[in-house]
């Protein structure tokens, strides 16, 4: 079922301490809302044939799948400067009742919650209490030393080098249906830790932990939590009256869309997420909400215009590289035009908030179905109020794709040869990283080369250069990463170079098939990590190694290299001293490496 928008924003409560905000700026911004629906009816044209090109009704097409009556689906919001142009919910916040998606209907945001604790740390950071190039362990002492100062800059950038706290929880042993994990959990893991993934700013590895880590930061140096703080220097002078941080589970959202997922025996069932650990996660808000906080970028409001600048700004790695990701916002192109934003991805729930600051035009996309893709439906719903691509050097339109990589200069395009077969053929394969034991597999599937990682697998898509090389270049769907493969010595395989989340070096070798009779006995035991606290216990069952938790249950491992395995999305490399012994293990996965066990 789907909700016309008014001209007016429909109220709704969160309940949360603070102020409300003043009624002149709500009635400035109703008064906003009322000039954008004519500007919505002025953008209405008449095109050949007498048939009105009518951006409502192009956006209804577009979100059409998600306008089922008994279905969840998402709300939208397009703006241009201070003014909403669009606004509209399709699909039902509340299965259970019926009730349907609006303008003011409120979701769980997940990662786009990002760049709201990035501009709580830069208010501080403007009041000279704390500076980004601070070690973390000056305001939570109980990190251990890893060496090397980890600073707050590092954590805003992703490139800390500290393990994901979600990969790090799973391995613990948490489930994500049933226990509630809080921000002390999640504090108390990090803690544990004995190691980071890297040295801090050597390479950038997306890290939830960091942003949960600068949410310890908001409220230690304030004396106020990241809700409070949040609601009293963001949120209340915006007008955001229905946005806040959600870091009590048992809180209660007026409005709230619930997220679904699709069941097993069809239809929906919940998807929630059961976590009150905020900074990374956690904002619940509007698309009406979005469009204020569209508004600060170009007004500095709240924050000031050269700190909304510096929050643009990419971030770099100690060695200068630039990188597509900063502050809690993801850099990139759509159509030749840049692009500003993050999605979002917790549960059921899916987010996108993308700016276009050449154009001054927002688009923001929540829906409450894990099956739905608000990245692409946000860029859909941009292009009908954008004008027609700039055309490229060779007078074609610009392609819809990512921005060039950070490590990568700029000129690679994707490539509509015909690739030969053969050659692909010879780039398929196992590969391994040497530095954090994280396996990969190519697959050629016709004229398809896919990268599988954690048992999901994504095309490779050629890409042509002007630069004639012996390189063979690929950009990873659907991301701004690329994957090169370089041509290996007398009787070895290729080398496969990956930019992005992936970065790093990695080796063509060949996997183990089945390992000789008495090898996995071996392997059996129990192994404990002080990093997770953790007790896992490994036995040969019908010639598989199993492993075992109370939590966990059984998982199935497969061999994969020589000592090393696979299973439940984690990899397993064992070491052996210099007679042979065995002396542990180390699991891993692309944001987590390297943890170890004895």
């Amino acid at each position: 079922m789907a909700s016309e928008a008014s001209s007016a924003p429909v109220e709704a409560r969160v309940d949360y301490t603070g102020p409300m905000p003043a009624a002149r700026r709500r009635s400035r911004f109703a008064a906003s809302v009322t000039v954008a629906v004519c500007l919505l009816i002025a953008l209405a044209v008449v095109a050949p044939g007498g048939q009105r090109a009518d951006p409502e009704n192009r956006l209804d097409l577009i979100f059409e799948p998600w306008s089922v009556r008994g279905a969840p689906g998402c709300a939208v919001s397009v703006m241009r400067g201070g003014d909403i142009l669009f606004a509209k919910g399709y699909g039902e916040a509340n299965l259970e009742y019926d009730v349907p998606i609006t303008p003011a209907s409120v979701f769980h945001v997940a990662s786009v919650s990002k760049q709201f604790t990035a501009l709580a740390v830069a208010l501080l950071v403007a009041d000279g209490r704390v500076s980004w190039d601070d070690d973390i362990r000056r305001y939570v002492p109980e990190l251990p030393d890893f060496g090397e100062p980890v600073t707050l800059r590092h954590l805003a950038h992703h490139t800390s080098g500290i393990r994901d706290q979600w990969s790090l929880l799973q391995m613990a042993g948490w489930r994500w249906e049933g226990d509630v994990i809080t921000q002390g959990d999640v504090l108390d893991l990090l803690s544990r830790q004995t190691a980071v993934h890297f040295p801090p700013g050597s390479r950038y590895l997306y890290s939830n932990s960091g942003y949960t880590l600068l949410a310890v930061v908001v409220e230690r140096v304030s004396g106020r939590t990241l809700r409070e703080f949040t609601a009293a220097r963001l949120f209340e002078p915006l007008g955001m009256t229905q946005t806040t941080f959600r870091d009590d589970h048992t809180m209660i959202v007026r409005n709230r869309a619930y997220a679904y997922e699709s069941g097993r025996t069809g239809g929906y069932r919940l998807s929630i997420p059961d976590f009150a650990v905020v900074g990374a996660s956690s904002l619940f808000t509007t698309v009406q909400d979005l469009a204020r906080w569209n508004r600060n970028f170009r007004t500095g409001e709240v924050g000031g215009r050269g700190v909304l600048r510096q929050l643009q700004e990419q971030g770099a790695l100690a060695g200068g590289a630039r990188l597509s990701y900063g502050f809690g916002l993801v850099h990139g192109t759509h159509r030749g035009r840049p692009t500003i934003g993050h999605g979002g991805t917790d549960a059921g729930y899916r987010s996108e908030f993308l700016r276009f600051p050449d154009e001054d035009l927002g688009v923001a996309v929540l829906c409450n179905v894990r099956t739905a893709d608000p990245g692409r439906l946000a860029r859909d719903a941009a292009d009908v109020f954008l004008p027609p691509a700039p055309r490229t050097a060779n007078g074609r339109r610009a392609r819809n794709r990512p921005g060039p990589p950070a490590d990568r200069p700029a000129g690679a395009v994707a490539s509509r040869a015909t690739p030969d077969r053969g050659a692909l053929a010879a780039l398929a394969g196992y590969y391994r990283s040497p530095e954090n034991d994280i396996p990969l597999q190519i697959v050629a599937r016709g004229d398809d080369l896919l990268l599988v990682e954690g048992g999901a697998g994504r095309p490779l898509q050629p890409l042509a250069d002007e630069r004639p090389t012996a390189e063979a270049r690929f950009r990873i769907a659907g991301t701004a990463a690329e994957a090169t493969f370089e041509p290996g010595g007398a009787g070895d395989g290729p080398t496969l170079r990956l930019s992005g989340s992936l970065r790093g070096v990695y080796t063509h070798a060949a996997p183990v098939v089945r390992l000789p009779t008495g090898r996995l006995a071996e392997y059996a035991g129990s192994y404990y990590s002080n990093d997770l606290d953790v007790r896992y216990l490994f036995r040969e069952e019908n010639r598989r190694l199993v492993l075992s938790h109370r939590k966990l249950g059984r998982i199935r491992l497969f061999s994969t290299f020589e000592e090393g395995f696979y299973g439940g999305g984690w990899f397993f490399t064992f070491h052996r001293d210099a007679v042979g012994a065995g002396e542990g293990f180390t699991m891993s996965t692309s944001r987590a490496g390297m943890v170890a066990f004895r």
